[in-house]
């Protein structure tokens, strides 16, 4: 069945005016300018970048987003579900590539984001169907491992070099301030709740003297072409990003269903699924080659579309122009390096933390009290929490080795299947006594 065509005055195909359609793309604009943000710190920080390198780090990112925007929004050349998306660096995808950078180099990180997105670009056939066959219990226990994952990265920057119980108030400050303004604000007001939050806590860390903007004259920023140097292309070192992919392109699918159902648009799931995995690949290719990780395509903004009612793909593709614009302004460069560790550290811990109540959502569909589901859970946590909880598990192990079975992804989702399939195999019938 191919896509069902949509009347021309479909609220996705509506051109707003230029006054509703401009608030309407500032207010996604609000809604997903967070996560660029705070990965791009989260790196910056992690692998200590100078001024320079997490400034052109910054253009990539929000250049990028802004142009994988356009092209799901717009769906052309089949680079895109042409549905009212957004599009950000994955989160999980974010923390392998500081820990494939910090277990090798970041020039082997981009040939990682390089190959994954390759393999993405050229198995988007057989992806449409694989996507749809990973057990829930896996993709469920995935989707914890990378929460917990990242509240670790989020807590490292609380901490920084030198502890102290300036930042974890800090830290404190941010996150109360979020929860606060999501109880208390308007409903409108509420998907900005994580940007308010950041913005109490470094008004705080202002009057603390820990917050100090960077100077420059400079008006424009640029990025640059591989920014690390030439990737290096390390097949073994990119398998956690592949594995990821596999669980990035599942959602891609739920993410695609639950956006054309809220826009009321009848699509063909399996095409626009593959156009929307293939959109995600060639935005990630593009920007690895500029020291980006992978991309992908979120579902920030589906919440303003209930909201607000505006289901324009046209609202948008505006949002992505406002980014691309925004990624070459050098003021935006100097304000984000210049936000204080722990404030980005509580404000990541807040937004990842929600990756573990969605995957303690998730466990809800599986049936524990299955002992195949129940020991398949339990097998994907112990071998993916493990090597995060212990970050010394796997030190005496060959370095390639090391990178393999130290991410807690890859590691959960391989024995996650693995168990798995050792539970669907047919147990042998006893034999009848005599």
């Amino acid at each position: 069945m191919s896509i069902t065509a949509v009347q021309p005055d479909s609220a996705v195909d509506e051109i707003p005016p230029p006054a509703r359609a401009f608030t309407a793309a500032l207010q996604h604009l609000a809604v997903m300018v967070a996560m660029p943000i705070t990965s791009v710190l989260l790196i910056a920080h992690s692998l200590r970048l100078d001024d320079g390198q997490a400034r052109a780090l910054l253009c990539a990112t929000l250049l990028f987003s802004g142009i994988g925007t356009i092209l799901q929004s717009s769906g052309r050349f089949s680079l895109g579900a042409g549905l009212p998306f957004v599009m950000l660096p994955g989160g999980a995808a974010v923390v392998l590539f500081i820990q494939i950078a910090q277990e090798s180099d970041a020039a082997t990180a981009s040939g990682a984001v390089i190959i994954t997105a390759v393999a993405g670009i050229v198995l988007v056939p057989v992806a449409r169907r694989l996507v749809t066959r990973l057990p829930m219990v896996v993709m469920a226990s995935m989707v914890l491992v990378i929460g917990v994952n990242l509240v670790k990265v989020a807590g490292n920057l609380i901490v920084g070099e030198q502890p102290s119980r300036t930042a974890v108030a800090l830290a404190g400050v941010t996150v109360v301030s979020t929860v606060v303004a999501h109880r208390f604000l308007p409903r409108a007001w509420r998907r900005v709740s994580v940007l308010l939050g950041m913005i109490a806590g470094c008004l705080v860390a202002a009057a603390l003297g820990q917050f100090h903007l960077q100077s420059g004259s400079e008006v424009a920023q640029l990025p640059r072409l591989f920014l690390f140097g030439t990737p290096h292309f390390d097949f073994l070192a990119a398998v956690p990003l592949l594995v990821f992919s596999i669980g990035s392109m599942a959602e891609a699918t739920g993410q695609t269903v639950l956006n054309a159902k809220i826009i009321g648009r009848e699509i063909d799931t399996s095409v626009t699924t593959g156009r929307t995995i293939r959109g995600d690949a060639v935005t990630s290719l593009l920007g690895g080659l500029f020291g980006g990780a992978t991309m992908v395509t979120s579902g920030e903004n589906v919440g303003l579309l209930r909201l607000t009612g505006v289901r324009s793909r046209y609202v948008t593709m505006l949002t992505g122009a406002l980014l691309v614009i925004a990624a070459f302004v050098a003021p935006i460069g100097r304000l984000v390096n210049s936000l204080p560790g722990p404030v980005v550290g509580g404000t990541a811990a807040i937004v990842f933390a929600m990756i573990i109540a969605a995957a303690i959502g998730m466990f809800r569909q599986v049936d524990l009290d299955s002992d195949a589901a129940l020991i398949t859970a339990t097998a994907a946590l112990t071998a993916g929490l493990l090597p995060i909880l212990v970050p010394g598990l796997y030190k005496s192990f060959p370095s390639d080795l090391r990178l393999l079975l130290g991410s807690g992804v890859t590691m959960s989702a391989i024995t996650g299947v693995l168990v798995h399939l050792l539970f669907s195999r047919r147990a042998p019938s006893a034999e009848p006594s005599p």
